[in-house]
């Protein structure tokens, strides 16, 4: 394998790693914050279901972000090396 393909194939994994580290923290503050909102009321203004329906909106357009950005951040930062 090729010094170039090696580096292509770094930036991959570590796109991936990357992404879905940030996009799971996104999912655990999400989830956090509408729990706390919601048990800081009386009654519940959002059902479990609302809640684990956002926590995977949160994640599918956290990864669609990420995706995009975090390969950038990592290429900058593998050249640096």
């Amino acid at each position: 394998m090729s010094e170039n393909e090696n580096g292509d194939n770094k930036l991959g994994k570590y796109t991936v790693i990357a992404s879905l580290v940030s996009s799971l923290a996104l999912v655990g503050l999400f989830a956090s914050l509408s729990v706390a909102v919601n048990s800081s009321r009386g009654a519940e203004v959002y059902s479990k279901v609302d809640i684990i329906a956002g926590m995977a909106f949160v994640f599918v357009l956290s990864m669609i972000v990420s995706a995009s950005v975090w390969p950038t951040v990592i290429e900058n930062k593998l050249k640096m090396e």
